[in-house]
């Protein structure tokens, strides 16, 4: 998708979902709504979803596609890349990351954008594609703006 295009979507998708999550606190249920309207909104995303960080571990949250790993080995893949650098990571190659964890042989390519409440990294957004160098600088623009929204 072209660039004005993707951001145009975003743009509405960030709307609708702003619109959706500030009636309710509960952060799980904003997760919920955030991964389901992500990943039915955007065709390239085949995996979307949250990992929590409790007691030193990543573990699997709210989520949208198939099956997920429920706990990702510490300091290990893209999810913990994003969590220990404290920043959006995107991997145009997943096979090319070095200890990239495969929940799905499918995944090509991914984006994790960081969770941050009260200045810390509690979580990640995980979203996977079966393309690779789906992910670019809008998706994490965007992605970055939505998962603020979850402790707005």
């Amino acid at each position: 998708m072209e660039n004005g295009r993707k951001d145009a979507r975003y743009g509405r998708i960030y709307a609708q979902i702003a619109e959706l999550v500030t009636p309710v606190t509960s952060p799980i249920a904003r997760m919920a709504t955030i991964t389901a309207l992500l990943h039915h909104k955007i065709d390239y995303y085949f995996w979307t979803g949250f990992y929590l960080l409790q007691a030193d571990q990543l573990t699997v949250g709210p989520y949208q596609g198939p099956l997920a790993c429920l706990k990702l080995k510490k300091d290990t893949g893209v999810c913990w890349a994003g969590v220990n650098g404290m920043q959006t990571v995107i991997v145009g190659d997943v096979e090319k990351f070095p200890g990239h964890i495969a929940c799905s042989s499918a995944s090509k390519s991914e984006i994790v954008v960081p969770l941050v409440k009260d200045k810390k990294v509690v979580g990640v957004l995980d979203v996977d594609s079966k393309a690779l160098h789906s992910f670019d600088m809008t998706d994490a623009h965007w992605l970055e703006k939505i998962v603020q929204l979850v402790y707005a």
